[in-house]
């Protein structure tokens, strides 16, 4: 499996450099960076002939904070993945930055195994939702109940069958090779499958795609 960089943006050096340690013992953890807030973070990016795959992201912090920060990043970095991991557990939080586009959200006290996963799977399948994610997401769902959109299931009916369980597999968070093997087509065709169904519901990334798959009852 490919190694993976890692960069730790955080206000607080102790807490960042026990993270940076945590790190350095995860088996497809390769190098471990650090900036010490949102600023820091974009000069130190801007310098990088390599950029991390990687970003653990803290909301609060002074100079530029974590939202400001992860919205240039995902502008400027598209390829960067990004992990919110902060002490804020505010469900309006969590929904406007996934529908920002970042790729995960955790609290501090998440354990060392869960940790190394959600950076695994951000890596290979472009999100890391937990039941908590998942729950908030539902939530959303409702709040957005005001907008004058085309409903859930009808957007659904707009999919082809193989197009549907393309969507399920990628809320399964399957890799892009085991969907293609699956499925029996080239990964290519995988991603053009991914590109045709965010068209089509006007989707802009994986996150919105496990909404909808949550709201339409295609995935429980």
């Amino acid at each position: 499996m490919a190694k993976i960089d890692v960069c730790v943006v955080d206000d607080h050096q102790i807490f960042r450099k026990a993270m940076m340690r945590l790190l350095k013992t995860f088996k497809r953890v390769n190098e471990v960076t650090e900036a010490e807030n949102g600023q820091a973070c974009l000069q130190f990016l801007k310098q990088q002939a390599q950029l991390p795959q990687v970003l653990l992201l803290d909301l609060e912090m002074p100079v530029m904070n974590g939202v400001d920060c992860a919205e240039a990043v995902l502008k400027k970095y598209p390829d960067i993945k990004i992990i919110i991991l902060t002490m804020h557990d505010s469900e309006k939080y969590m929904l406007y930055l996934m529908e920002m586009g970042v790729h995960s959200f955790l609290l501090k006290n998440t354990g060392p195994e869960e940790l190394e996963l959600a950076i695994q799977h951000v890596v290979d399948n472009d999100f890391y939702h937990n039941e908590l994610l998942n729950s908030v997401l539902r939530k959303g769902i409702h709040q957005n109940g005001k907008k004058m959109e085309k409903p859930a299931f009808a957007k659904l009916a707009d999919l082809t069958d193989r197009e549907q369980e393309v969507l399920r597999m990628i809320c399964q968070e399957m890799s892009v090779k085991d969907m293609a093997l699956n499925l029996g087509v080239a990964p290519s065709s995988v991603q053009t499958y991914k590109t045709r169904i965010m068209a089509k519901l006007g989707i802009k990334n994986t996150i919105g795609l496990l909404r909808f798959a949550l709201e339409t009852g295609l995935i429980l």
